[in-house]
């Protein structure tokens, strides 16, 4: 189970096999299974599972309620809010056995992800980008881009610090919070370092 240098509530179950970073914290009724690795500074809220071969990086919070099923993979600094749900088969039946047909999920660093929200696998979201609350991915998600409705659509672009960006007709902003700065060049965000 890796090192031990991390935080199990005694109702958590933690399967063998699993990779748990330092400094990691597992609340309440949550279950980790087997060969999936939580990186390094990781919340787990209160019943969570985390499936077979799941991939978090550093820093990843999972509120309550969240099913991160095999095939998700969560890079640094996600947020997964409560009560959001991955899929990992396009055409799922009961009597029709697929585990060989999951589909990859990736959640690129610095993501969020609002609570109730639902995300169809193989659609990628991409780095700091913000899905609103009750949102239904059904299409990738480009970096910076802020998603709302059923099915998502995008209404406009956020900053690494989850701030909406208004672009002058240059295509420049500034993250008012941060005093980041951004292009907006043929529809994708760079920040400017």
């Amino acid at each position: 189970m890796g090192n031990q240098d991390f935080f199990a509530h005694e109702t958590a179950v933690i399967d063998a096999g699993c990779n748990i970073g330092q400094g990691t914290k597992i609340w309440h009724f949550s279950h980790i299974m087997p060969d999936s690795i939580l990186g390094v500074k990781c919340n787990i809220g209160q019943n969570v599972v985390v499936s077979p071969k799941v991939v978090l990086g550093d820093n990843v919070k999972v509120q309550n309620n969240v099913s991160i099923y095999t095939g998700v993979i969560c890079e640094d600094d996600v947020f997964l809010g409560p009560s959001m749900v991955f899929t990992n088969i396009i055409n799922p039946r009961s009597a029709v056995i697929r585990r060989d047909q999951y589909v990859e999920t990736r959640v690129k660093q610095g993501a969020s992800i609002g609570a109730n929200a639902t995300i169809i696998c193989g659609n990628p979201i991409g780095r700091y980008a913000l899905v609103g609350a009750g949102t239904v991915v059904t299409k990738e998600v480009p970096d910076y881009a802020l998603i709302v409705g059923n099915p998502g659509r995008q209404i406009g672009w956020v900053s690494e610090f989850g701030h909406r960006l208004n672009f002058d007709p240059e295509g420049k902003a500034i993250c008012h919070e941060s005093g980041q700065k951004y292009n907006l060049i043929e529809g994708k965000v760079k920040r400017i370092k």
